[in-house]
This record gives structure tokens, sequence and C-alpha cells, in this order.
């Protein structure tokens, strides 16, 4: 019942978030030379004490899913307190360097989890969806302005290549083990950057001026500051989430 509940409410946060990036004002974002651009950088931190990650309970295909440990991914903290697969994105920028959407964004199933957890990249973009593991998985997403995504994948087909043209967050699982879970975030424009094992990240190039920086994480949900950028400079701008 616990774990009902759990991805119950996990579906329901995720359901959350991507209503309010549909929300949001949409933006003509015009691609061109960038002059003097600016360097944002910065970490992602975690307001309280790293919790102990949890071991998920593996009920089928042991002899694959079951080699070793599997750990829910959904808020990984460092030592450190630096949260990792956390989006940062600047989603109200009109002009930057232009949007070169993707061909092969690699997303694996293998050890029966995603590898890696999370993917970002430019809306129009191909995953390269992987069955490492020659069992049958599925590939089940919770899209709302994207066409959902629901295929099994059995173990002769080793790659699945699905287009995502829209910028959206889409939570993806796989209806063979119901512990998969995993997220693909598209994005509108080209400033966009997922945290490191320290909760680092570094976006390059961006055009000279005042913006809104937003942070977005599955379990945590979205939070944003105002940063300016000045010509040819460098600015940090750290975050601290706190739990729902």
């Amino acid at each position: 019942m616990f774990r009902r509940l759990r991805k119950g409410l996990t579906s329901a946060i995720a359901a959350l978030v991507a209503a309010m990036l549909v929300a949001a004002p949409v933006f003509a974002y015009q691609g061109g030379p960038v002059v003097n651009g600016g360097t944002i950088s910065g970490i992602v931190r975690y307001a309280r004490t790293p919790p102990p990650r949890q071991r998920l309970a593996i009920s089928k295909d042991r002899d694959v899913c079951g080699a070793r440990p599997i750990y829910d991914e959904s808020l990984v903290v460092g030592a450190d307190g630096g949260i990792a697969n956390a989006v940062v994105t600047l989603p109200g920028i009109e002009k930057g360097a232009p949007v070169k959407p993707e061909r092969g964004v690699v997303f694996d199933q293998k050890g029966c989890q995603y590898l890696p957890h999370l993917i970002a990249f430019p809306a129009g973009s191909t995953i390269k969806i992987i069955n490492s593991d020659g069992i049958l998985h599925s590939i089940h997403t919770e899209s709302t302005v994207n066409p959902e995504v629901d295929m099994a994948q059995p173990g002769f087909k080793r790659t699945i290549s699905v287009t995502v043209a829209k910028p959206e967050a889409i939570k993806v699982a796989c209806d063979a083990h119901n512990w998969m879970e995993g997220w693909w975030y598209a994005t509108a424009n080209p400033y966009y950057a997922v945290t490191d094992a320290h909760g680092r990240f570094t976006m390059r190039n961006v055009p000279p001026g005042a913006y809104t920086i937003e942070v977005w994480q599955e379990k945590l949900g979205v939070r944003q500051q105002r940063v300016t950028v000045p010509p040819g400079g460098a600015v940090t701008v750290d975050f601290t989430l706190k739990p729902k």
C-alpha cells in the first residue's frame, strides 16, 4: 500500500509540475550569434541533513534485476549537501545561441534501472532508448503536451527512437518493472544544465542581461531567482531546496 501511495503522490507532483511548465508564458525564442556572452554557475543544495537512500524491492527477473542493489533515485544528495539530477534553466530568455536538437540522446535500461536517471535536451531532440538487459521492458511516459509513449521493448528489440517535440518534464516508467522510474526534460532553448553529483552546474555563452533562472527537481519542485549576466563576465547563483 505504501508503494502505491508513494507512486500516486509522485504522479500527482509530476502532473502539477508539468501543468506549471505548460502554463508558463511562451516566448518566441530567437537563435543567433551571441556577443560578449557570460557564464552562470552555482550549486543546488539540500536544506537539511542528506536523507538515506531507500533500497528498492525487486519483485521479478531477479537474475537480471537483482544482480546488484537498486536504490531510489528520486532525490540523490551527496555528503556535501549537493543535489544531483536537478535541471537548471533560463525559461524566459528570448534571444541567444541557436537551438540545436540532438539526434542521439541515450536513455539506457541496464540492471533494471534507467541510466541516466534523468536526461535533459532541447525540444525536437530524438531519444535513443536502449535495452541492455535482454529482457522485456516497456517505455511508458506521463506526458501533458507531447503524445504519450507506451511501447513494449522485448529483449531482441535493442533500440527504440522517440522524438520529443515540445518543452516538458516527462516522467518515464516501465510497466514490466514497477520500481523503474526516470525523467526526460525537454527545454525550450539551449540554456539548461543538469547538476552533477555535488550539485554543481554551469551555463555558458549567455547573452548579457537580466533573467529569471529556475531549478527543477522531481521531488522538491521548482524554485526561481533573478540573475544579471555581465558582458563577458561570470555570475554565481546558488539554490537551497527544502522538502515539500
